[in-house]
């Protein structure tokens, strides 16, 4: 049966589209200089989700310039337009280049990132071409999409018409959420989606104030030209069976190591627990050596803090001891009881997420567990994180948090962004975990008074060095 003569033809369509970049090739330079401003900050925009190091393809090349500034150890890209991929062979002779079209894809390997930057206005099905993605995906890659927004419109095409801008042929203008629907159909999932760039011109003073602050204040954020997204393949279970690390911060917890052992269950293929002891005055040290003896069919290691200090510093020794594929930390208050942690572990390994942690601010607590400053002070930092961090949060301070040995290891090599901040711990995970753009996940937990000893958190001078951190973290990870 013959196609009906009014219904798009996409064998026309991508003619026209390599028509249109052929001849735009030898005036794409000029174009990129004419707006360099936009084309630099698109570059540090991808720049800040794909770090440098990995391997990378970018559907849609060009020619080239904002593969060759993401500094991949594997850079391929791929465009419809021969002239486009000459060109870019020509400049940059260490990446590879090569002539494919992502809705019929030749292109058969996996890689840690794909990018797609400002081309889906010209995809003839957008459905169909982040289906084909799957092939070039393995279960850790991270999709990172670009394109206008639909209220920019009428703008572009008015610098087009002023010489600005070069001329493009007609395109799809989808807002946001028709990106994110069609990636759920296509069965991948977002991790974070934010919107850049206010203001695409070099305006002293004018710029950074639009592209560094206002775009990313509420009621501003929607006027960004750029909606940015990075997405995952909608995960299943992992392949092999995992192991387990528990690791306890303790410090004067005499009273909880016992329970600690004896009421965290098995996960996995096998449970190691590590005791980072940091100096008590109650006998923890021995508490933990006796428990030890008295159970010896549990693989226990109990390693001495030593001239460390804080939580952040043990959890660093511990993870750095831990032998098993999945990493948790454990409260040694147990005020998150140890039999809760097997919802973590299995959040973690059916891949629903790739950092676990919980939440104490959904479930009701004991009246002792936390007083009423300490319950405003989290909500208010979970609200600042979740708009920090582009991803939702609801209790920023609960204890325990889990994630692959695997991915601690790239956030420890990684870890220079953020530098040696945190005494606590949890944030030098969490912002790690952000930045490296993993799927973090929420687990509600019952929060329990504490059975035995006293907090060592001071609610006005942690608190204050909290609010340090927030400050910090927009800096580092929103106002860039």
């Amino acid at each position: 049966m013959s196609t009906p003569s009014n219904i798009p033809d996409p064998s026309i369509h991508r003619n026209q589209l390599v028509q249109y970049f052929d001849a735009m090739a030898p005036e794409r330079d000029r174009w990129i200089a004419k707006n360099s401003y936009y084309h630099e900050e698109l570059k540090k925009i991808f720049a800040f989700y794909i770090t440098p190091g990995h391997s990378v393809l970018e559907i849609g090349c060009g020619t080239g310039d904002l593969l060759a500034a993401l500094k991949p150890s594997r850079g391929v890209g791929i465009d419809l337009s021969p002239k486009m991929v000459e060109a870019a062979a020509r400049k940059y002779p260490h990446l590879e280049f090569r002539v494919d079209d992502v809705e019929n894809l030749e292109t058969d390997e996996t890689f840690d990132y794909i990018v797609l930057s400002d081309i889906s206005g010209f995809l003839y099905d957008v459905q169909a071409a982040f289906e084909n993605l799957h092939r070039l995906c393995g279960p850790r890659t991270r999709i990172v999409i670009s394109h206008y927004s639909y209220l920019w419109e009428p703008i572009l095409r008015m610098g087009e018409t002023l010489g600005m801008k070069a001329k493009q042929p007609v395109q799809n203008w989808l807002a946001r959420a028709d990106v994110e629907n069609l990636l759920d159909l296509a069965n991948f999932e977002i991790v974070r989606a934010n919107m850049r760039l206010m203001l695409p011109l070099g305006i002293p003073l004018l710029a950074p104030l639009c592209n560094r602050l206002l775009v990313n204040l509420p009621g501003f954020r929607h006027l960004g030209l750029v909606s940015l997204l990075v997405a995952r393949p909608r995960q299943g279970a992992y392949p092999k069976p995992l192991s387990c690390t528990v690791v306890v911060p303790c410090r004067n917890e005499r009273g909880n190591i016992e329970g600690a052992v004896t009421r965290t269950p098995q996960m996995g293929t096998h449970t190691e627990i590590i005791f980072v002891e940091g100096n008590s005055s109650d006998n923890t040290f021995e508490e933990c050596q006796r428990v030890i003896a008295k159970y010896p069919d549990k693989d226990i290691k109990l390693i001495p803090q030593g001239s460390g200090k804080g939580k952040g510093d043990a959890v660093r020794k511990g993870f750095a001891a831990a032998r098993g594929d999945v990493l948790m930390i454990l409260d040694a208050d147990l005020t998150v009881a140890p039999e809760e942690m097997p919802k973590f572990f299995n959040a973690l390994s059916s891949g629903h997420g790739e950092f676990i942690h919980g939440s104490r601010l959904i479930y009701p607590m004991q009246s002792q567990a936390m007083r009423i400053l300490n319950t405003w002070g989290n909500k208010f930092f979970s609200l600042a994180f979740t708009f920090t961090l582009e991803q939702r949060f609801k209790d920023t301070l609960c204890g325990t948090k889990v994630l692959l040995k695997s991915d601690y290891e790239e956030l420890v090599a990684n870890r220079a962004y953020f530098g040696d901040f945190d005494p606590f711990g949890d944030f030098d995970l969490i912002f790690g975990a952000a930045k490296m753009n993993l799927k973090i996940v929420e687990i509600p937990i019952h929060y329990l008074d504490r059975a035995y000893g006293s907090t060592n958190i001071s609610r006005f001078s942690h608190g204050w060095l909290l609010l340090q951190m927030v400050w910090f973290a927009l800096w580092k990870m929103k106002f860039v």
